[in-house]
């Protein structure tokens, strides 16, 4: 089974309420080999919710609240599901603070990137998960 990130496959659950399909994510769905989760909305985020960013080891909001615990949470409930479908494969949303593979925003809030994982994707490449993200996935990669 392969994990993808919700808002790829059309799921209304990013920050600002919208999704990121990727008809790469819908054709897994379709094929029946992705479960689609949110580590946000499962660490307990609601939708629409104010943008967050990593900063240093912590996860602030706009308003420089720490988010952290819910990034956390977020990460515990998804491994969860993770380990129930014996997970080795994730296709998940470049530059979010949760599923970022290679780039997440730099927590200043200007847009400017840097080189990182996000705290879900950081959990499963420690858990040797093979990550994909939008911008180099093609269902011929499996």
């Amino acid at each position: 089974m392969i994990v993808v990130s919700a808002c790829l496959v059309g799921l209304n659950c990013r920050y600002d309420g919208s999704s990121c399909l990727f008809q790469g994510a819908v054709e897994l769905m379709k094929m029946g080999l992705a479960v689609p989760l949110c580590p946000e909305q499962l660490g307990g985020l609601p939708t629409p919710r104010l943008p967050c960013e990593i900063k240093g080891n912590k996860v602030v909001n706009l308003n420089g609240l720490d988010m952290t615990g819910f990034f956390d949470k977020g990460v515990k409930e998804s491994l969860h599901m993770v380990d129930m479908l014996d997970v080795k494969v994730a296709l998940l949303k470049e530059k979010s603070p949760s599923c970022g593979v290679s780039w997440v925003y730099d927590g200043s809030f200007s847009g400017s990137l840097r080189r990182g994982q996000g705290f879900f994707a950081s959990a499963l490449s420690d858990r040797g998960v093979t990550l994909f993200s939008e911008n180099n996935f093609t269902v011929s990669r499996l």
